[in-house]
């Protein structure tokens, strides 16, 4: 897989060309923040770093989303999901909710975890083996589920 960095001039480019303005915009956004990620970093950003950038930016998209239609500003949070659906194009297909039921299953056996004071120990064992493929909200959730507290 090619570094999204590397590409990012050639898509901001297809973006103009296309008159694609929201894509536009949110490529140009993800673009500034790579680029400020990589000052913050001194050095050119690997897959990984790169990867929690677009998920960072993501974020912020769905936090956007819940806030506005709370607010009922339906038209603004519509954008913000298209802006979303952009960035999602970047990250890693996520993980069936069956597969990551196994893991999470697994993490809580071989960690021990019964109680809610364990959690982060199944936490950590479950975002290696997954390594982005979920979020660490669902699996916070689905871990919340099986132990006691």
């Amino acid at each position: 897989m090619t570094l999204i960095a590397d590409s990012m001039t050639k898509l901001i480019a297809e973006a103009m060309k296309a008159r694609d303005e929201i894509r536009l915009s949110t490529l140009r956004l993800l673009s500034s923040a790579l680029n400020y990620e990589f000052i913050a970093k001194q050095h050119k950003l690997n897959e990984e770093e790169e990867l929690n950038v677009v998920r960072r930016e993501a974020k912020k998209r769905e936090d956007a989303i819940e806030a506005y239609e709370k607010a009922g500003a339906q038209d603004r949070a519509d954008k913000e999901k298209e802006e979303l659906a952009i960035l999602e194009k970047f990250l890693p297909a996520q993980m069936p909710d069956e597969e990551l039921d196994k893991i999470v299953d697994e993490a809580i056996s071989q960690t021990g975890a019964k109680t809610m004071a364990d959690m982060g120990k199944a936490i950590g064992s479950v975002m290696a083996k997954v390594a982005g493929r979920a979020d660490g909200g669902r699996v916070s959730a689905l871990i919340k589920a099986r132990l006691t507290s």
